[in-house]
């Protein structure tokens, strides 16, 4: 839903967190003590960023990459009932293979 109705800028990257999984010894945790995963799907890319020569640097993540990320990065927003983390592509710690 995201992917047609918001486009990220410059180098900006929309993710959609993976589920959040249960303990090794499968204990549930409440929501509140759970916490948030640091990898997820891209969902959309911006076009990349421009230095200060006028040069375009294009994002190296594409839509579908399984990227790991940094904690505290970026900015959560709710489109209908899901979550999406707008980031900056330096927030991208790998891409998972």
């Amino acid at each position: 839903m995201c992917a047609k109705k918001c486009k990220p800028l410059g180098n900006k990257i929309v993710i959609q967190r993976k589920e959040a999984q249960t303990t090794k010894g499968g204990i549930l945790l409440p929501e509140t003590a759970k916490e948030k995963p640091k990898q997820g799907i891209v969902i959309a890319v911006g076009p990349g960023k421009v230095d200060d020569k006028g040069k375009s640097h294009p994002i190296e993540v594409k839509v579908g990459d399984e990227v790991l990320f940094s904690s505290y990065a970026g900015t959560e927003y709710k489109m209908g009932v899901e979550d999406y983390l707008i980031l900056s592509e330096e927030d991208v710690l790998a891409i998972v293979n």
